[in-house]
């Protein structure tokens, strides 16, 4: 900078003839602007990662029951991602590429995919993030995040990414964020539209072949709102969270809508806490309520609860047992209401089995779930993680035909080992034991009631580039 300055110095003095009092302020301010200029470049960072994740399962009744005579499933498929972010002077701006595709889904010596409808390739996540304050300001961030987003919040039983499916879950919305001194507030919103369009603003609910929502609710939602409150504590994180998504109302079914005007508005609010009451034992869980109306207009009047306990028995053994219950409709008598809970847009794999036969593109009927559980976890050594979870499933509404409430036990096993930091690999196996009521709200006709899941995925998270510019 010394340099830069006295060279400009000169030049200026001998091209112009200018005193060298006038020739030395001029230095001067122009030496004040490349520096404040370098402390804004010094601020940005640009940063390139990417993702390498490639699973092979074999599905023996997978999301539901196989039927006599019909072989089980074996097949890998594979995701890639591509991330890209930079971070300026009051604002972020990030984007990930995301191909997800089975192998041998495309012809060997094409250029394009067989169909749009297999098309793997998307834009996961594309969103700038602007800052709302300066950088002398106390707030520890206060700023709006804006374009197609994850959003996932506290354990993700009712948002979050839904990492396990390949392609994931995100969202195109506007969230106001702000946190400070242990609190955290987002407000956010979404409105889709199926294109551009010179009138109206209706929404057939219908972006695409691929069931929307959870327990193939069939229909997605035109918009939502929602607020998130959180805290933490010396003792742990509460949280609130208040959510509304509103559905086009329409005539005929919902494969095949017809929309009219107006929308099926349904509410979620609820609590959230983890907190850890002594230094081995945590406490995790939540309580919501939803009511509105659903997708078709029926009243809603659902609940969820759930309590996980989990104890560090040493530095390696972790044991933990806990219940879910989500409302479901009584099946023996005529329902006038909606009394199924339905956990948003959550990430159903981890919580209700690894064989994902609830609150998936599956359905089961509407009669809600109870699930009680014991989970273990075992650090065998550094990079050597073993984890077993053993779940009975039971219906939590009466079924019709004075059917036994009771679904199945399912045991997943699973095992993690962490080559280095970028690269890791994964294993698991499960096994249902199924009863026929599982059959019956499955809908599956001749039902082996012994299912099997298992599969083994590698996983490349490599930075390529994380680097801040001076």
């Amino acid at each position: 900078m010394l340099k830069i300055t006295t060279t400009l110095q000169k030049i200026e003095g001998f091209k112009n003839g200018k005193t060298a009092k006038n020739s030395f302020s001029k230095s001067i301010f122009l030496g004040i602007s490349l520096l404040v200029l370098g402390q804004n470049v010094s601020h940005a960072q640009l940063t390139v990662t990417g993702q390498f994740r490639e699973r092979t399962e074999a599905r023996g009744g997978f999301g539901t029951l196989l039927q006599d005579g019909k072989r089980g499933a074996l097949f890998t498929n594979q995701r890639t991602r591509l991330n890209v972010g930079f971070a300026g002077y009051r604002y972020k701006i990030y984007a990930s590429l995301q191909d997800v595709r089975v192998w041998g889904q495309d012809a060997s010596t094409t250029n394009r995919v067989t169909s749009d409808a297999n098309d793997g390739l998307l834009l996961h996540e594309a969103w700038t993030d602007l800052s709302l304050i300066d950088t002398l300001s106390t707030i520890q961030n206060f700023s709006l995040k804006i374009g197609r987003q994850e959003i996932s919040y506290d354990d993700q039983k009712v948002l979050g990414s839904l990492d396990w499916l390949q392609q994931a879950r995100r969202h195109d919305a506007i969230v106001l964020k702000y946190a400070n001194k242990g609190w955290t507030v987002d407000l956010g919103a979404a409105f889709n539209q199926r294109s551009e369009q010179s009138s109206g603003t209706s929404y057939n609910g219908q972006p695409g072949t691929y069931p929307a929502g959870t327990n193939a609710i069939g229909h997605a939602y035109k918009s939502f709102q929602y607020a998130y409150i959180g805290r933490k504590f010396f003792f742990g994180d509460m949280s609130f969270l208040f959510f509304k998504d509103d559905f086009s109302k329409f005539t005929g079914t919902v494969a095949t809508p017809t929309i009219i005007d107006g929308v099926n508005s349904r509410t979620t609010t609820g609590v959230y806490y983890n907190v850890n009451p002594t230094r081995k034992l945590n406490l995790n869980g939540s309580f919501y309520y939803q009511g509105g109306h659903d997708k078709v207009g029926k009243t809603i009047s659902a609940r969820l609860a759930s309590l996980t306990a989990t104890y560090q028995v040493n530095r390696k053994l972790f044991l933990g047992a806990g219940a879910d219950y989500l409302s479901g409709t009584d099946g023996t008598t005529a329902a006038t209401q909606n009394n199924q809970f339905d956990p948003l847009y959550g990430t159903p794999h981890k919580f209700w089995g690894y064989m994902d036969f609830f609150y998936v593109a599956s359905g089961f009927g509407n009669q809600g779930l109870l699930n009680y559980y014991a989970k273990a976890k075992y650090l065998a050594s550094d990079k050597l993680s073993l984890f077993l979870d053993v779940h009975g499933f039971e219906s939590a509404a009466k079924l019709a035909g004075d059917k036994t409430p009771y679904l199945g036990t399912e045991v997943d096993l699973m095992a993690r080992y962490n080559f280095t930091k970028v690269i890791n690999i994964e294993a698991g196996y499960s096994v249902m034991a199924a009863t026929n009521t599982m059959a019956k709200v499955k809908a599956v006709v001749n039902p082996k009631l012994t299912a099997q899941f298992a599969y083994i995925m590698l996983k490349v998270t490599p930075n390529f580039l994380n680097t801040k510019k001076m």
